[in-house]
């Protein structure tokens, strides 16, 4: 089983602090995702600078919307940084007209890079709350036939959910996203944004989180799948403090 760890480069300094209090968990983190996000100015690949690749796999993310694949300019970031491990995923459209972007899908750019780049590894993402799980497998088994060698799942607040997906994603290797939410704006925000239904029992609150994590990490493990924190504003001391790794 591996554990992957998201770190958002919202600044060099943040990012290497919070990559130093990765370090502090040991070996219980075996990857370092890094998501590319529009309003910060530090891209997702130029952080691999950070990491020590000796101990943590890095996975930069790279969205679609962003590279024209005629230009070939994704290609040679990948060489630029030695990339060996990618995500890539869709990507929301600018806001305002700040940036261009292009019409890339992202089943084209996994073909693309795939094909340049066949000793890479490639991943993916999927969401269980943006369509019906049928509709989001189908996407997923494309995202495969393309090339994607993996997939990363957006949050799971909901172990019914997991268990289903856990079935559906049998011989792909899948990580199972966790994402604490610990304020009723957070809450409402992956309501109206990410489309989240949350189940009765939810609280945004530590514990709730954090046995939610917990129970998580088991099936994960005993279906055979990994685990993706996506930590976004919380205290990771608190968190993670209480967080039972497979390999305690």
């Amino acid at each position: 089983m591996k554990i992957s760890f998201e770190i958002v480069p919202r600044s060099e300094q943040a990012f290497a602090e919070q990559y130093q209090f990765v370090q502090t968990l040991g070996s219980s983190i075996d990857l370092i995702n890094v998501p590319d996000i529009q309003r910060f100015s530090t891209r997702s690949w130029e952080t691999v600078k950070h990491i020590d690749r000796s101990r943590h796999q890095f996975i930069p993310h790279f969205r679609a919307i962003d590279f024209d694949l005629k230009s070939g300019d994704i290609f040679h970031i990948i060489e630029q940084y030695e990339l060996d491990h990618v995500l890539l995923v869709s990507g929301d459209p600018p806001e305002g007209l700040k940036r261009s972007f292009y019409k890339t899908n992202v089943v084209d750019l996994i073909r693309a890079v795939t094909l340049r780049f066949p000793k890479i590894s490639v991943y993916a993402g999927f969401d269980s709350h943006r369509n019906g799980v049928q509709d989001e497998c189908n996407y997923i088994k494309r995202k495969a036939d393309a090339g994607a060698c993996g997939f990363f799942s957006q949050p799971f607040y909901d172990m019914r959910m997991i268990e289903i997906y856990a079935e559906q994603m049998q011989g792909l290797e899948t990580f199972i996203g966790l994402s604490p939410i610990t304020t009723e704006s957070s809450m409402k925000y992956w309501e109206v944004k990410n489309k989240v239904q949350f189940p009765a029992n939810f609280k945004t609150d530590y514990e709730w989180n954090i046995e939610f994590a917990n129970q998580a990490i088991k099936l994960a493990q005993e279906a055979g799948m990994n685990i993706y924190f996506m930590p976004i504003r919380i205290d990771l001391e608190k968190y993670f403090g209480k967080i039972a790794f497979p390999n305690e």
